[in-house]
């Protein structure tokens, strides 16, 4: 009688222990819920066996952290259609062959894109998907920058071949592809970008036979793909920050994801950022055979960003804090960009909390962002255009006023970011009572700064254009203009309306 108990109750747990592994492998086979939980890393072992062996970065708690969700409610051309949660429309094109879904042909993988009308673009995503980097067309990227100069731009950006991409199928009837001209137009649409990388990687996706689904190597975790064009200059290169930090938060990762590069070109110092930003880093062409990702995400261009269609379009939101939104939502307010801005902080574990712009001994930082010669990529002659004629005359006469000041102290603070590591930069930039510059580049980083911060930008007339204005404007930060007749600042005028704001700081 024991003897059967034991026997029943021993068929009991193998079948217990034999229904959770099935469980299991099911659960592994479905693509990720709205929030997949990453594990963690890479693998170079057997070629079909993933391991993992590197744990992903969390995510900081950030102040200014407003939920990311598809939300169908989402206005079209509101603040949060422009910053946040406006890729709401998801088009399935490819689920996993468990009778969901439409879909053409029985597959292992899934595939999807959520569309946003206001910025007219896709953030995709799927798996698993293998990237063949034979069957892409560049140089190989990563380089030191002294090694290839001369090289072409169009050596440097991909053009894909059928297959660079590819998925698997479960039938063999032959090869396809996943993506039709017609979806491409209607969710991936070219816009004013003559080379859209995106819908190029999109159209090169093909199905393969399961049989024929080799990997040489295989990375578990989540990876962004990225290609990156104007990738040494600082705003554009925000603009592609942001877009793969939006991609992140829209697909909902619960850990930062690896990052590749599916572009050639070489190392710049803004690589530091992307770095810091996403768990590990590699170029597409360092790869040296077919790579097979668990899950991918395609990256959105820069240029389909709010911060770069603003210069051609009207973007009428204002910054305010998460805390006023959630108390008082606004579809004309955002807390997206200050969100964004301590994420840039924290990636080098700054304080993302803003600190009180006066000490105790009642002095301010300010920070003049200057201009300066370096060579910057291959095809660049290490010249840098001057904004401001007389930027070192300018620069010396605040250095002579800030010294005498009476009331307060008053350190300025010499902003030469081409020589500086970029967490120096980011650094000056959150410790900065009052930013000055004249336009350029570097003032992109008021997207980091503190939000008491002061803007004073002095623009020339021949650059008379509104990228800082409009992220102050977004970010809610004080902004003053000092605009030229010709490049020449007169070194007075600086000082009097400098002088005007530190006094309004109580100081």
């Amino acid at each position: 009688m024991n003897r059967g108990r034991f026997s029943v109750r021993l068929l009991l747990i193998l079948f217990a222990f034999n229904s959770i592994l099935l469980s299991l492998y099911f659960l592994r086979s479905q693509p990720p819920t709205e929030n997949p939980h990453s594990q963690s890393l890479t693998g170079n072992r057997h070629p079909q066996s993933p391991s993992r062996n590197t744990a992903l970065k969390p995510w900081p708690i950030l102040p200014s952290f407003l939920p990311w969700s598809h939300d169908p409610s989402a206005a079209a051309h509101s603040c949060e259609g422009y910053f946040g949660n406006g890729f709401s429309q998801r088009n399935d094109l490819v689920r996993t062959s468990d009778g969901t879904g439409r879909r053409r042909r029985s597959t292992a993988g899934w595939f999807r894109c959520f569309y946003s009308k206001t910025l007219q673009s896709s953030v995709c995503e799927g798996g698993p998907v293998r990237m063949n980097p034979d069957r892409i067309r560049m140089s190989a990227g990563g380089e030191k920058l002294d090694a290839v100069i001369g090289r072409a731009e169009e050596e440097e950006l991909p053009s894909f071949e059928p297959g660079a991409f590819e998925m698997m199928e479960n039938q063999d009837d032959g090869s396809g592809k996943i993506v039709s001209m017609d979806f491409l137009d209607e969710f991936v649409p070219r816009g004013a970008v003559n080379l859209h990388t995106m819908r190029g990687l999109l159209g090169s996706m093909r199905f393969v036979d399961s049989d024929e689904f080799q990997c040489s190597q295989w990375v578990e975790d989540t990876t962004i793909l990225v290609t990156r064009f104007e990738y040494a200059n600082l705003f554009h290169t925000i603009t592609d920050w942001y877009s793969a930090y939006v991609s992140s938060r829209v697909t909902g990762l619960t850990a930062r994801p690896h990052l590749v590069f599916v572009d050639g070109h070489c190392k710049s110092q803004l690589e530091e950022m992307w770095e810091a930003l996403f768990s590990s880093l590699r170029y597409a062409k360092n790869f040296t055979g077919p790579v097979c990702f668990r899950r991918v995400i395609l990256s959105p261009l820069g240029y389909e960003t709010a911060l770069f269609k603003g210069l051609t379009e009207t973007i009428d939101c204002h910054g305010t804090s998460a805390h006023e939104l959630r108390e008082n939502p606004d579809d004309r307010k955002t807390a997206r960009l200050s969100e964004f801005g301590e994420m840039l902080r924290a990636s080098f574990n700054l304080p993302v909390e803003d600190q009180p712009l006066q000490n105790q001994e009642s002095s301010h930082n300010v920070l003049f962002v200057r201009r300066e010669d370096y060579l910057a990529h291959p095809r660049h002659g290490g010249r840098v255009q001057s904004r401001l004629s007389n930027e070192q005359e300018v620069f010396d006469a605040l250095k002579r006023w800030a010294i005498n000041h009476s009331k307060c102290k008053v350190n300025l603070v010499n902003g030469l970011f081409a020589h500086m590591a970029m967490k120096e930069q980011i650094h000056a930039i959150q410790d900065a009572s009052v930013i000055i510059g004249a336009h350029g580049a570097g003032l992109t980083h008021i997207v980091a700064a503190n939000s008491k911060a002061v803007i004073l930008e002095i623009i020339s007339s021949l650059y008379r254009r509104p990228h800082f204005e409009l992220i102050s404007q977004w970010r809610g930060l004080k902004y003053h203009a000092i605009n030229l007749e010709g490049s020449h600042a007169n070194p007075e005028e600086v000082i009097d309306k400098l002088s005007s704001i530190i006094t309004n700081l109580g100081c």
